[in-house]
């Protein structure tokens, strides 16, 4: 069993652009007008902040405001990105450059698309010589993300950082990866006492279906794993979820408000 107090929160997804939107969302129904297609996140200088793929762009969003949330200096914290497919506009662009002008690839577009890629904008924006894990487990990647975190908790760190985030496919990988639109979700979680908590278990079983506002409002993108639990968080209350972490097993999360 592993325990972590909840410090603070991210949320990003097109209408519903932070997590006060989101919460309100989750209770009324209602969509914000004039919401912006993609976050800006202000950790990046003007120019890179325009050149920042949409993948990067929601992480750091997110990434910053759980940080901002919980009153944590980023440079301080562990952190754990988390996706299920990476950028996959970036990758469907270098293979179609590779296959017709090999020679005239991007460098900009080249970095962009390892899979760290926003976990090396995040260290280096805040400075943070903390240990940092980019990880993909594919339908289980959510699960396994705040898996680690807890492990991480309780292994000894006093707070640590999951940022998890998908972007669309596009192009011939959409044929087999169905993702669309732009969601991302952040936790700082912490071994204070108090608080909102997640206690948290490995078991057999099948997810909990996203039948939630907020699950109901993403159903497309790869990372709606963990719209569940943030739709129990959002409601502001006590209650559970199974999320999927593969091979026929979920991580059993209980919410608990203190």
């Amino acid at each position: 069993m592993l325990q972590a107090r909840i410090e603070g929160i991210g949320f990003w997804t097109r209408g519903l652009p932070g997590w006060d939107a989101a919460c309100a969302f989750a209770h009324d129904g209602v969509v914000p007008e004039g919401t912006p297609m993609r976050p800006s996140p202000q950790l990046l200088p003007p120019n890179e902040r325009r050149r920042a793929p949409e993948s990067v762009a929601v992480a750091l969003e997110v990434a910053q405001a759980a940080c901002a949330m919980a009153g944590r200096d980023p440079a301080t914290l562990p952190s754990i990105f988390a996706s299920t497919d990476g950028d996959l506009g970036i990758t469907d662009y270098i293979c179609e450059t590779l296959r017709d002008a090999p020679e005239t690839v991007s460098p900009t577009k080249f970095h962009n698309s390892v899979h760290n890629a926003a976990s090396g904008y995040w260290t280096i924006g805040q400075g943070c010589m903390a240990p940092s894990t980019a990880l993909s487990a594919f339908g289980a990647t959510f699960a396994q993300g705040l898996l680690e975190a807890l492990v991480q908790v309780a292994t000894g760190s006093e707070a640590v950082l999951l940022a998890a985030y998908d972007t669309g496919a596009s192009g011939p990988l959409a044929s087999v990866s169905t993702g669309r639109g732009l969601l991302g979700g952040a936790l700082v979680v912490s071994n204070a006492e108090g608080g909102t908590r997640l206690v948290a278990s490995l078991e057999d079983g099948p997810a909990t279906p996203g039948d939630g506002p907020l699950a109901r409002h993403d159903t497309g993108n790869r990372m709606a794993q963990m719209l569940p639990l943030f739709d129990i968080l959002a409601g502001g209350r006590d209650g559970a979820v199974d999320i999927d972490a593969g091979a026929g097993r979920v991580l059993h999360v209980e919410v608990r408000h203190g």
